[in-house]
């Protein structure tokens, strides 16, 4: 009777080890989806929430305004701001990835993507670059940055030097261009590539994007989300932030009191 016993505890402690040193998603999000909340967490309502970006039990949030723009690290349990660095009044802050020890982080209008010491926040260095800045999210599996200026195209970046190394246009599931890309996300799948996760601006839908293609492979209805008594002062959807080792992510939007904890869903479910 001990050798099914010992294979028993070899099976559990082998479960525990995968759980606790998390997997990517299996499977990449498709068709048509909607959100399933499973949580509601405190956010500061006077961050207007560019990027969004989870490591290591930390989130990084990138807001923007001229005269508001920060850098900042926040608890994912419970919302608080743990440390927070404010840019110069004239930039206008934008998405940000974390790419090993570095945070990037773009502006808006002002052409000027800065590197910052994940760390500490400060800032290492800055590089110019054409364009608005909308979106950003690091690929690992490529170790290239994706970018997001508004338009219907996304531009690959060199991690180190931020130089634009090829893009890629994006198309939905009409063969039509789809502008106002927004906040990204790269979400790991079981094959070690990544899918883009990306707000739509003002609108309350996510889609998922085949970096490789171009094509939306999954729109995600997040309509309803933020309830009407928490929508005074609020502005549109924006944010994601995917929690390792699960099909989970945190999703929030600029000047939101709350951010969600959620799972994207069949309408079925």
């Amino acid at each position: 009777m001990r050798a099914p016993l010992v294979v028993a505890i070899i099976l559990l402690l082998a479960g525990c080890s995968a759980a606790s040193t998390g997997n990517p998603p299996t499977t990449r999000p498709s068709g048509t989806l909607k959100v399933d909340v499973l949580r509601s967490i405190p956010h500061d309502p006077e961050a207007f929430t560019q990027g969004f970006e989870l490591v290591d039990g930390v989130l990084y949030e990138g807001t923007g305004l001229e005269g508001k723009s920060s850098i900042r690290t926040v608890d994912p349990d419970t919302g608080a701001v743990r440390k927070k660095v404010d840019l110069p009044a004239d930039l206008f802050g934008e998405g940000i990835t974390v790419a090993g020890d570095t945070i990037w982080q773009i502006t808006w209008q002002n052409g000027i993507a800065i590197k910052r010491d994940r760390t500490t926040l400060a800032e290492k260095g800055r590089v110019d670059y054409d364009g608005e800045g909308w979106g950003l999210c690091h690929d690992p599996g490529a170790d290239r940055l994706i970018m997001s200026d508004g338009s219907d195209h996304l531009t690959f970046r060199d991690v180190d030097t931020f130089r634009a190394e090829g893009g890629v246009d994006v198309r939905d599931e009409h063969g039509d261009p789809l502008l106002n890309i927004n906040e990204l996300e790269c979400v790991p799948d079981q094959d070690g590539h990544v899918y883009v996760l990306a707000n739509v601006w003002q609108t309350d839908e996510i889609v998922g994007i085949d970096p490789a293609s171009g094509r939306v492979t999954t729109t995600i209805d997040l309509s309803g989300l933020l309830p009407e008594k928490d929508q005074a002062g609020a502005d549109v959807l924006n944010g994601i932030a995917h929690i390792p080792g699960t099909e989970e992510f945190l999703v929030t939007g600029k000047l939101w009191p709350k951010m969600f904890r959620v799972r994207f869903v069949t309408s079925g479910s």
